[in-house]
């Protein structure tokens, strides 16, 4: 019997990301991220590794050094790295090795940056804060505009992160950009004149989801939008010429998640061009690497849950796909002949891959869970496919690695967040968790799941538990014909709008012997002004706001059906979520109660709405551990 993956396993498992390849095509360099059992704290170094067939080797010392990034003359390299304050600055070190160095020393500390044309200089985004400051005074925070703290960020209030241009060897910086919006993602054009980026300073951008690309002068002064028919831009890269940017995004203004993107090519005061038809979701960031010297630009393109490395034609001429399928390809980076990208599957979490673009071939490069995947082998991989009114509904059946149909197990339905996200070929440690205490789980992409076509993306709008329940439950009863299915144990997981769906389950179906619901929407009206995006995201997806919606939002609402309820519930949620406010929570838990159902609310501090990925590692052990022992207690 193969031995199961447990909830203490997180401990053991490495992630690799951030991958960067040398100008001369000849070096890797990614950051390695583990967890220090005996000082329980989570390390991340940038490793060095030699193309094609060379070994990883630690180049920083760590423990929270992030983002490498090659100086286009190889000789010096960048990342980031921590100040003494906490705050996350530039550093560079010799491409061969030797002591790093601090360049930067800003306030707001750094959240990207990159390298000029000559190495020079750097182009980094800082935040810039009216309030910054230390006090040994209580200090009140004022609220004057909606998008005013952020799940990711937190408090924002005035704050608004801008471009900086910072001398690479005195540290001396200038700011370049300002004004009332967050700018990012900053890239030099070739001859390093002009600096394009990634901004939300845009018209009523504390109620819609818009981002535009700017160009400004290296030296500063207006800056110009070239990105005037898009509603959203995700990423920019710079044509080897100089003439041109290739853009993800979308041109759809309902089109609110960046899973769902296309890719562009514009021109100063040109009408944009879309190059990609939306069979292929363009998944990946594009970056100046990306854009080779034959006009071509290599692109990540996601089809049903599945990424393969894609070649698209500035010009219109089409895409080509190189290879893939079975995999999700994650943090592409591109040097004319060669990529490299992290690529996860449904039997590893996560490896550093080089794709040949000339011989179209994959090369593994790193193996650090090899050992660890031998002794406790994954879930086995099945899909199931079934169809509704028109749509086509995939699903995903992880088995036990020693399944017997001549058996029976007990099942869990497992439903993705979003409602955007997507199950996709990808190593998934709830469902691997699951599977090794002997469930089958199924995880189902309906309607609203991403990578399956813009109309499959946008049918759960203004339908949340409509549609998109139906899809769930006619999975289930699909799976549920199976022999080895015990139709007398099922139970339901979910998080986030997958907290939304499960709870909203259990109040429309009673077949489910347990639910566990993470971070959920359970009071759409009152999320909506609780929220970080509840404006933003809310309007687009539930139909318009709480002034103007109010039946809507009620009547799509779990709380409203609290009474229903008669499948045991467990939820679970971070104190810190401004996604989904822990009001949430409060508010379906006290229903429950009051009526005498079978409840119980874990609340775990410090804990944003990622933080199943982010958070103590002590606390995502136990979020997995709680799910267990609910569903072992009725299951």
């Amino acid at each position: 019997m193969a031995t199961p993956i447990l909830p203490d396993h997180v401990y053991d498992l490495v992630d690799v990301s951030s991958p960067d390849v040398s100008p001369d095509g000849l070096w890797v360099v990614f950051v390695k991220t583990a967890i220090d059992r005996k000082e329980m704290t989570v390390c991340s170094q940038v490793m060095r590794q030699k193309l094609p067939d060379g070994n990883p080797s630690v180049f920083t010392a760590g423990p929270k050094d992030g983002l490498p990034k090659f100086a286009p003359d190889g000789h010096t390299l960048g990342f980031l790295r921590p100040d003494q304050k906490g705050k996350r600055q530039v550093w560079v070190i010799a491409s061969n090795g030797g002591e790093a160095r601090q360049v930067t020393s800003l306030i707001g500390g750094v959240r990207d940056f990159a390298w000029s044309p000559d190495a020079t200089r750097l182009a980094v985004v800082s935040k810039v804060d009216p309030d910054d400051g230390e006090s040994k005074y209580p200090k009140t925070q004022v609220v004057r505009r909606i998008r005013y703290r952020s799940d990711e960020s937190g408090w924002l209030g005035d704050a608004f992160w801008h471009v900086f241009l910072v001398d690479v060897n005195t540290g001396e910086w200038r700011q370049v950009t300002d004004g009332e919006g967050d700018d990012r993602s900053p890239v030099w054009s070739p001859e390093g004149k002009q600096i394009a980026f990634v901004t939300d300073r845009v018209t009523s951008r504390d109620v819609v989801h818009r981002f535009e690309t700017h160009v400004v002068s290296a030296t500063g002064g207006d800056r110009a939008c070239w990105s005037d028919d898009l509603s959203r831009v995700d990423s920019v890269a710079w044509s080897p010429d100089g003439l041109s940017l290739a853009v993800v995004g979308s041109h759809d203004a309902e089109v609110w998640d960046p899973r769902m993107a296309w890719l562009y090519v514009l021109g100063k005061g040109q009408p944009v061009q879309r190059l990609t038809d939306g069979t292929y979701t363009v998944s990946s960031s594009v970056s100046n690497g990306c854009w080779l010297s034959d006009g071509s630009i290599v692109v990540v393109g996601d089809r049903a849950g599945e990424s393969f490395l894609c070649r698209v034609s500035a010009d219109g001429g089409g895409m080509k796909v190189i290879l893939g399928g079975g995999q999700v390809l994650t943090s592409l980076a591109v040097n004319e002949d060669r990529a490299v990208a992290i690529s996860g599957s449904p039997s590893s979490p996560g490896d550093l891959v080089m794709m040949d673009l000339v011989t179209e071939t994959q090369t593994r490069l790193t193996t650090y869970n090899d050992g660890f995947l031998k002794a406790y082998p994954p879930a086995r991989l099945e899909r199931l496919t079934f169809s509704r009114g028109k749509m086509n509904i995939q699903a995903r059946v992880f088995l036990p690695h020693d399944f017997d149909a001549s058996k029976t197990y007990p099942l869990v339905l497992d439903i993705h967040g979003g409602p955007n996200g997507r199950f996709s070929d990808s190593f998934d440690i709830t469902h691997q968790v699951l599977v090794g205490a002997g469930y089958i789980v199924l995880a189902v992409n309906p309607r609203g799941s991403s990578s399956y076509g813009l109309d499959f993306v946008k049918a759960v709008m203004c339908d949340w538990g409509g549609e998109d329940f139906l899809d769930l439950m006619a999975a289930v009863d699909q799976l549920c014909k199976q022999p080895y299915v015990d139709r007398n144990r099922l139970g339901v997981h979910g998080y986030s709008y997958g907290g939304f769906m499960s709870s909203w389950i259990v109040g429309h179906d009673h077949r489910f012997k347990a639910a566990v619901v993470g971070a959920p929407c359970i009071n759409l009206h009152s999320m909506y002004g609780t929220s970080d995006i509840g404006v933003s995201f809310g309007e687009n997806q539930w139909g318009g706001s709480s002034l103007e919606n109010v039946k809507a939002l009620v009547e799509r609402s779990p709380l409203t059906y609290v009474k229903d309820v008669q499948t045991p519930v467990l939820l679970m949620h971070g104190e810190i979520d401004y996604r989904c406010p822990i009001e949430q929570s409060e508010q379906f838990f006290v229903a429950l109660k009051r009526q005498g159902k079978a409840v119980e609310f874990v609340r775990f501090p410090d804990s944003a709405h990622g933080f199943r990925r982010s958070a103590h590692p002590t606390l995502r052990e136990e979020y997995l551990k709680r799910m267990l022992q609910w569903f072992e207690h009725y299951l």
